[in-house]
């Protein structure tokens, strides 16, 4: 299967960091139908940790993020990738950025079994465009 990249809306979330409160937030973008291609979350400073969310609507995020009484960050844009797991892969879209002089701000890649894998590349916002060219994304 061939190798598909696309743009995605990001948004940022700083929260407390307690037990259970991922799963308050989670459990408010549930019950409110929203859909998330990824998410992640990280401890930074004292009590406090960032969840990272790529939904798959965002419009629908936002409304039911307000309701989750979730303070958004500004939406940025990246890139969402799913190909083949294949020795290299990211090696290969990393290398593009590379040849068109773009510095990558963060990547997260994953095995999605099957031979499959996903990826989400973030970069300045000011090369997303010439990023999108370099990709080949949608």
């Amino acid at each position: 299967m061939a190798e598909t990249i696309r743009k995605v809306e990001h948004y940022s979330a700083s929260v407390a960091n307690k037990v259970g409160e991922g799963a308050r937030v989670l459990g408010a973008l549930h019950a409110a139908g929203v859909d998330l291609i990824a998410l992640w979350g990280y401890q930074h400073g004292a009590g406090k940790a960032t969840l990272e969310f790529i939904p798959a609507n965002g419009a629908a995020f936002v409304a039911a993020a307000k309701g989750a009484k979730l303070k958004l960050g500004k939406k940025q844009t990246a890139f969402y990738v799913q190909g083949d797991d294949t020795p290299g892969a990211m090696a290969a879209l990393l290398g593009k950025l590379a040849a068109a002089k773009i510095n990558v701000g963060a990547v997260q890649g994953v095995g999605a079994g099957a031979g499959r894998y996903g990826a989400v590349i973030f970069l300045p916002q000011a090369a997303v465009g010439k990023a999108g060219k370099a990709l080949g994304a949608s």
